[in-house]
């Protein structure tokens, strides 16, 4: 904030949250205000919008508003209530209810009122995320110093510890991987592509048409629609501070496997955005070639190798060598294993630094976990291979022979306990 007051006209920038719920427990919408009302910006500039769904029931819908407005009104003063109702044209999802949401803020709460959209930036939110107290006064000073703030997403470091310490190991391991993967890419300008949680400008939301309600995935989605419609001009920057989520949890061994593998399965259903995205990349002469290559390659590496990434790396090598076991007693064959455990090993020394990295993000165990647990954490790491198969190359597979055979997926919010 005292960055943030050298700056002429930080008071005229608002934030829209828009937080998408549907059938979320009240404890859950609780924690993730919580964290708003924890903010260093003043309260007065945050305007929090729960943007809910008609499908739910109508009492539980009401009850959790009013307690939520109730509770918050004199911390949050600027809480409004959407019902999104679902039409022929729309399916069930994030971007329907989250497009609905936005569409209404700008109609009575900027047009109405008759507000400069350029000084509001709209986030989108989870219902389970959590935000440290100074994100929205760093969000703010990036907008004002951005040198192309109507041109920008801002990305902060997703990590899915706000309950690791309570799921089970199988769960833990690729939440805690998956954490340390999404703290990496925030220095890669040139192909870093907003997830989850993120922001812009709400002008830059209107001028391409805001989400697309007829679509499961939305973020890479919204994305590439202002990519491609500004020309190859947008980018996203880092917000470099920590945001919590839930990792998928349940009741039961087998209530975590499958609420794993279904959260798993709809992201791997992002791979439906790829024919509109590799068709655009053709029809956008405009955009330098080596700039929108490098884009779309990232997004054909991201989902097309979700589902082999892990078949190759486990038993790729020892296929040409079924295949005809002559070439295991060629030069050729009697290298390549050397050279891959050579590779592998080396890869060791980089999942140490993840479980460094991991050690300083994490929040403190609670007084409950054992301490021989903490200590035996890395050796859960040794079942990757198991894991990575069922809650990654599976629900991979699962998704894109799914969607080839046009057997579509319904969005399934992730169960919350």
């Amino acid at each position: 904030m005292a960055d943030l007051k050298k700056l002429k006209g930080w008071e005229k920038v608002q934030h829209t949250i828009i937080i998408v719920n549907y059938k979320e427990p009240l404890h859950i919408l609780e924690r993730t205000l919580d964290s708003l009302a924890a903010q260093t910006l003043p309260h007065k500039q945050l305007h929090v919008v729960l943007a809910m769904e008609m499908r739910e029931p109508e009492a539980d819908r009401k009850k959790k508003a009013d307690l939520l407005r109730k509770k918050y009104k004199h911390i949050l003063p600027n809480i409004y209530v959407t019902v999104h109702t679902l039409t022929p044209d729309e399916i069930v999802g994030k971007s329907s209810n989250e497009k609905h949401a936005a569409i209404w803020f700008k109609e009575h709460e900027i047009d109405k009122k008759g507000k400069d959209i350029e000084n509001f930036i709209a986030t989108s939110c989870d219902a389970d995320h959590c935000y440290h107290p100074k994100h929205f006064a760093s969000l703010t000073y990036k907008f004002l110093t951005s040198d192309e703030p109507h041109l920008r997403f801002w990305q902060a470091a997703l990590f899915y510890y706000n309950n690791i310490w309570r799921v089970p190991f199988f769960v833990r391991v690729p939440n805690t991987m998956g954490s340390i993967w999404n703290l990496s890419q925030l220095p890669r300008r040139d192909r870093l592509i907003n997830v989850a949680n993120y922001s812009l400008s709400y002008k830059l939301l209107d001028e391409v048409g805001y989400w697309d309600a007829d679509k499961i995935p939305e973020d890479w989605g919204i994305f590439f629609k202002a990519f491609y419609k500004t020309k190859g001009k947008v980018e996203v920057e880092a917000n470099y501070l920590p945001l919590m989520a839930d990792a998928p949890e349940s009741i039961g061994f087998w209530g975590n496997a499958k609420n794993m593998y279904e959260q798993r399965k709809r992201w791997a259903w992002g791979v439906s955005d790829d024919p509109w995205i590799i068709k655009e990349f053709f029809l956008a002469r405009d955009i330098p070639f080596v700039q929108k290559f490098m884009r779309v390659i990232f997004v054909i590496q991201a989902h097309f190798f979700w589902p082999v990434n892990w078949f190759a790396i486990t038993i790729g090598l020892q296929i040409p060598t079924l295949l005809n076991p002559n070439f295991g007693r060629t030069t050729l064959g009697y290298m390549v294993p050397k050279i891959s455990s050579f590779i592998l090993t080396s890869a060791l020394v980089f999942l140490v630094v993840m479980l460094v990295l991991d050690k300083i993000y994490r929040p403190r165990p609670p007084k409950e976990f054992p301490a021989w647990r903490v200590l035996t954490l890395p050796l859960e790491f040794l079942i990757m291979p198991v894991v990575g198969f069922f809650f990654s190359a599976l629900p991979g597979l699962d998704a894109h022979t799914r969607l080839m055979l046009g057997k579509y997926i319904e969005y399934r919010v992730t169960e919350k306990v």
